[in-house]
């Protein structure tokens, strides 16, 4: 058992089974010994990898949908551009690459602006975007009131989720408790839950049901600056228009694992309920279809792109080449599980490569 496991049970047996939540919080966040607060987690070293760190044509296709849509909404002059959970900051590096030569864009920009908890991905990012001007935040709440332009991808993802069985016309609370030593889920008693009322339409007896109280005040945080100061957020991650069944997931060393082995040393996430982040949008704000990262990206140039970067590869970096296209855009890799929805303003269009 690790050191925060221990500190968990320690919890657990003295004041009773806790939220599934405040658990996964402690795992991802504990200030000690919370996975992404002690750790880089990407890459071929870490546990996982996320797009744009499979290829420089994802960060690069999202400047330019980011920046035509900033064109589309008359190139507003000052503008704030924003990654939520921004990994290494190699998604806001391509996209600083691909956009300046956008008239007028950098001229504009004030400030690179990103959300972040984990000092140890602050001090990644900081190497990275070095020679940008960049403000850290811990929460949306302290982003700059004007326009902006964020980008969220494989950021709702890891934000703690709370689970709830259906019972009846009610829900239980899972959560987790100790047997014999040993982490277990148990069940809290049934209550009737306001946020779950729509779902007993689609849910049956014993049914799972997934919220993630944390993503709608953020994307309420971020509509409000939209709708009052224009800009586009878009939301890029693993999910679907509504959550239905357990999702969470524990990821080591590339690898499955249980969420209870090793609290603190692997990665904890779920599936995202896009429907859920739609409908927490101010009434000022408007979202697009929800629309598979494939298509996406090939809306985008994705393609012809890959083309042109192919041209000057040989041997085995154009085969690894070949080989991120497919993985990015393939609908048995990643072109079906993720996602992307975006928010803007009423008055405005989607961005590129998404339907109003």
């Amino acid at each position: 058992m690790t050191a925060l496991g221990d500190i968990l049970k320690a919890q657990i047996a003295a004041t009773g089974p806790v939220r599934l939540d405040a658990f996964m919080a402690a795992c991802l966040m504990h200030p000690e010994h919370g996975y992404y607060t002690t750790r880089d987690p990407f890459g071929a070293a870490g546990d996982f990898t996320t797009a744009p760190e499979i290829s420089q044509m994802f960060g690069e296709l999202i400047g330019l949908c980011l920046a035509q849509t900033w064109m589309d909404q008359g190139a507003p002059n000052p503008f704030a551009l924003a990654e939520l959970g921004p990994g290494r900051g190699t998604l806001m590096v391509d996209l600083l690459r691909a956009t300046k030569g956008i008239p007028g864009f950098h001229n504009a920009l004030s400030g690179i602006h990103l959300v972040e908890a984990s000092p140890a991905l602050r001090a990644r990012q900081a190497e990275r975007l070095s020679h940008a001007d960049t403000e850290w935040h811990d929460t949306v709440e302290t982003l700059p009131n004007m326009p902006l332009f964020a980008v969220a991808n494989e950021f709702f993802d890891a934000l703690p989720i709370r689970q709830f069985q259906r019972s009846g016309d009610g829900w239980s609370e899972r959560m987790v408790g100790l047997t014999d030593d040993q982490f277990t889920f148990g069940l809290g008693p049934v209550h009737a839950e306001d946020v779950l009322a729509h779902r007993l339409e689609d849910t049956k007896e014993g049914d799972l049901v997934e919220i993630a109280p944390a993503a709608t005040g953020i994307i309420t945080a971020l509509s409000q600056r939209i709708s009052a100061h224009g800009g586009a957020a878009l939301i890029i991650d693993y999910g679907d228009w509504r959550s239905l069944g357990d999702t969470l997931q524990a990821v080591h060393g590339h690898d499955t694992a249980t969420i209870f082995d090793a609290p603190g040393e692997a990665d904890l996430s779920a599936h995202v309920d896009f429907e859920a982040l739609a409908h927490a949008a101010t009434d000022g704000c408007r979202y697009s279809r929800v629309t598979p990262q494939g298509v996406f990206l090939e809306r985008l140039g994705i393609t012809a792109r890959a083309q042109t970067l192919a041209q000057s590869m040989t041997g085995d970096s154009l085969d690894a080449h070949i080989a991120a296209h497919r993985r990015l855009t393939h609908p048995e890799e990643m072109g079906t599980l993720f996602k992307v929805m975006a928010l803007y303003p009423k008055a405005a269009a989607p961005p590129p490569g998404l339907d109003a």
